[in-house]
């Protein structure tokens, strides 16, 4: 599992795209926070990171995909499936493998916004922020991230060619993030189904950690979803 992992991360990173890609996530975020007035931190009068922590899982929801689509798909295009089979390697093994080193990279592409929170320190009138506002945030971005790469590895999984897998995970991962919530307004959904509706998306557990409250329901649906979709690719491999 862990070479397979270092597999996948020296393949990332051995070429420009790799870097493009969480560069670009990168510059998205701080033309939007720092740059448009419309959206600037600058502008607000308040030092919080709200506006990222809304504006990245709509990042997020296509750097992800982006990242993914060539997991498995490319092991399909090019032969190298029938190789791993060979090897000394569990299915589980190798899905566990790829979805760490995804992990990994969304780890590295989250690490350098830690700036953005010495920045609006600095600009505090007080010096104080919302720590655990903005701790809580970061958490349930990294779950809500976690989620998406389960999703378009799954994607990745389904078929051997990675825009198709690009755009399905893409879809999916925008239905279950916003499409729930889009589904609960709708008027015949009165008398508190909208509620329950809404807690079958992304969108309503993510805003809920992300007030600084970790809660456990919260996380166990987080966990849930990473596990049904790991779950899912495991099996569609072992049918291969």
């Amino acid at each position: 599992m862990i070479s397979i992992c270092r597999k996948e991360l020296n393949q990332f990173f051995s070429n420009l795209t790799g870097y493009m890609a969480i560069i670009l996530f990168l510059l998205i975020n701080g033309v939007f926070l720092f740059v448009l007035n419309d959206s600037s931190i600058l502008e607000s009068g308040f030092a919080n990171l709200d506006r990222f922590f809304e504006l990245s899982p709509w990042v997020l929801m296509f750097l992800i995909p982006a990242i993914s689509m060539r997991s498995l798909s490319e092991e399909y295009r090019g032969g190298t499936f029938e190789i791993l089979q060979t090897r000394p390697l569990t299915s589980r093994q190798i899905v566990l493998g790829k979805y760490l080193s995804i992990l990994a990279i969304i780890l590295v592409a989250l690490l350098p916004t830690g700036l953005y929170v010495f920045t609006i320190q600095q600009l505090s009138t007080t010096g104080n922020i919302d720590g655990g506002g903005i701790a809580g945030s970061y958490i349930g971005l990294f779950m809500l991230s976690a989620v998406f790469a389960s999703i378009s590895l799954c994607c990745s999984g389904l078929t051997s060619n990675a825009v198709v897998a690009f755009l399905s995970a893409a879809f999916s991962c925008l239905i279950l993030f916003f499409g729930f919530n889009a589904l609960s307004r709708l008027p015949v959904f009165g008398a508190g189904a909208d509620y329950y509706i809404e807690m079958l998306g992304i969108d309503f557990h993510y805003r809920s950690i992300s007030r600084g409250v970790v809660d456990s329901r919260d996380m166990l649906y987080f966990l849930s979803m990473i596990f049904f979709f790991i779950f899912i690719t495991i099996i569609n491999l072992r049918k291969r």
